[in-house]
């Protein structure tokens, strides 16, 4: 028998069709059978721990727009996973997960490795999830994952597939088959929507991240000011949809009901497009809109109009519906020109020791290449990140679409191979906390065996510093675990290969930055900073 009439070759095949030809993955046994004599065209990704694998592959397809094939170990490394496979679900990254089950002819008795209720494990943060009946199904079973990955709203899907099943006979060669991404919305409704928009006196347009992983960065950017139209940026974004140093830009919306409601106080028309009606957290009461405004949001994921708690919803492709919005409103020259957001950019007289996160921010804003990418996991401090170092351009900012940590560090990874996969240099800038950098610490290695582009800069306060920001705002004094002492972050990085350095002035991260820019390597730089409370 030769090798191209088994199912490993005809899947293979298949792969190399829909270009899935790099596989991030950590390899345990049950998966060994599809992973040996492993092809000279494909390309293995190793990552140290599962929760890792799954953030280089949710970055690296998004930045390649196309899906993303990851390979994990049995139900145990697919629970490692399942942290960051969370944020890949919120996200509508198609990811195509595979995990290996157990011989078929050992399932029936619970053996060790076997994949109990294997399709049941990754619910409900995957579209589909799927162990093929027959060892013949599996080529056709990668061929559906790959449709229901890509098909709108896009997101993670799972395979569990037997150990044994590779090496079976199978004659002929896959059927492929080509699937829609986008979904045009119904273009009566729309033209309602344009006519309640152009009639509107003081229009807000809120852009999510469906805008920018649609492609839709122009548009937005030429329906606001077609309309001459205030935009906000939507709660909580893990892509940002419009350029935050635009003079019609006002800020971030909010988190909680009553700060939305509040920041939306007189406007009589809210727009939402790509975006749930609203990412909430935390709970602080309030109206969900002002009194005398309405809502009307455009998204391409039923389950996100669905879950609206106000407003109008029409569902499509949100690139597509800007465009199309943009010859049927009317022009907003009579309107009042929106205020631009407000950036006092104060900082201290005397240099602060530790340093401050505004210095921080405020030295990277001169260092920061204009093309830089940036990843961004420092959670007390993103209004900061907003305020000195605006996103001015489409696919340059990156964060987790999950409530979790431990996403950015190998989100950074991700976002670097998939740069260098479609022919781009940029530097890569993974803004850290150093909480959030411990989850998947094991990433930077990765990173350094690439010698990818990444200047990681650690904000180090040795504390959960958002964590205490919502025990104040919740009133939950005396929470343990929340303080960081002992950590040797740059010993750390060294350690897995990484160029690392220690901080203190704004003067030493100046030149260590622009020294990471040409290093040829991964750096880790480590700042001490004073704790910033969190604007909530």
């Amino acid at each position: 028998m030769t090798e191209r009439s088994t199912v490993r070759s005809v899947t293979y095949d298949l792969l190399r069709t829909l270009k899935l030809t790099t596989v991030f993955g950590n390899p345990g046994s049950t998966e060994q059978p599809f992973l040996q004599d492993f092809p000279e065209d494909f390309t293995y990704i190793l990552a140290l721990q599962e929760a890792s694998v799954i953030a280089m592959a949710d970055t690296f397809a998004q930045v390649t727009r196309r899906p993303a094939l990851v390979n994990v170990h049995s139900s145990a490394g697919l629970g490692n996973a399942v942290g960051n496979l969370v944020a890949a679900y919120h996200g509508n990254t198609p990811l195509i997960i595979t995990s290996g089950q157990q011989h078929r002819e050992l399932v029936i008795g619970e053996p060790y490795l076997g994949n109990r209720e294997a399709t049941t494990l990754p619910k409900p943060w995957v579209k589909w999830s799927y162990e093929p009946a027959r060892a013949e199904d599996v080529p056709d079973a990668f061929m559906r994952a790959y449709a229901e990955a890509l098909q709108p709203p896009a997101g993670p899907v799972f395979l569990s597939i037997p150990m044994d099943d590779w090496k079976r006979p199978l004659s002929g060669s896959a059927r492929v088959r080509t699937v829609s991404d986008r979904v045009a919305p119904d273009t009566e409704r729309l033209r309602g929507f344009a006519d309640r928009i152009s009639t509107s006196r003081r229009p807000a347009l809120v852009f999510g991240p469906e805008v920018d992983r649609s492609g839709g960065w122009d548009a937005a950017v030429a329906l606001a000011e077609k309309l001459r139209a205030s935009v906000y940026g939507a709660p909580l974004l893990d892509r940002a949809s419009f350029p935050e140093n635009h003079p019609h830009f006002g800020g971030p919306l909010g988190m909680s009901v009553k700060t939305i409601s509040d920041r939306l106080a007189g406007h009589d028309l809210v727009v939402v497009i790509g975006a749930e009606v609203f990412r909430y957290y935390p709970y602080v009461p309030g109206d969900f809109l002002p009194e005398g405004t309405e809502l009307l949001q455009i998204t391409g994921d039923p389950g996100v109009a669905a879950a609206a708690r106000v407003g109008d919803s029409l569902l499509g492709d949100p690139k597509t519906a800007i465009e199309l919005l943009l010859d049927m409103v009317a022009e907003g020259s009579t309107r009042t020109a929106p205020e631009p957001m407000a950036r006092p950019r104060e900082l201290p007289k005397v240099p602060n020791s530790p340093l401050t996160p505004p210095e921080v921010y405020a030295t990277l804003s001169r260092v920061r290449p204009p093309d830089a990418v940036i990843v961004n996991e420092s959670t007390s401090t993103m209004a900061q990140q907003i305020e000195w170092l605006p996103t001015v351009g489409t696919g340059s900012f990156f964060a987790t679409a999950s409530g979790g940590i431990g996403w950015g560090t190998p989100a950074a990874v991700g976002v670097a191979l998939g740069d260098r996969d479609r022919g781009v240099e940029r530097p890569v800038v993974g803004l850290i906390g150093d909480g959030s950098f411990q989850y998947s610490v094991q990433a930077i290695w990765t990173a350094a065996q690439h010698s990818l582009p990444i200047v990681y800069v650690v904000m180090r306060n040795h504390e959960y510093s958002i964590l205490k920001s919502f025990a104040v705002l919740e009133e939950t004094p005396g929470v343990p675990g929340l303080d960081l002492p002992g950590l040797d972050i740059a010993s750390v990085a060294r350690g897995f290969g990484c160029r690392a350095v220690d901080v203190a002035t704004t003067q030493d991260l100046e030149r260590e930055f622009t020294a990471a820019l040409t290093a040829g390597t991964t750096t880790v730089i480590v700042v001490p900073t004073r704790p910033q409370k969190a604007m909530l």
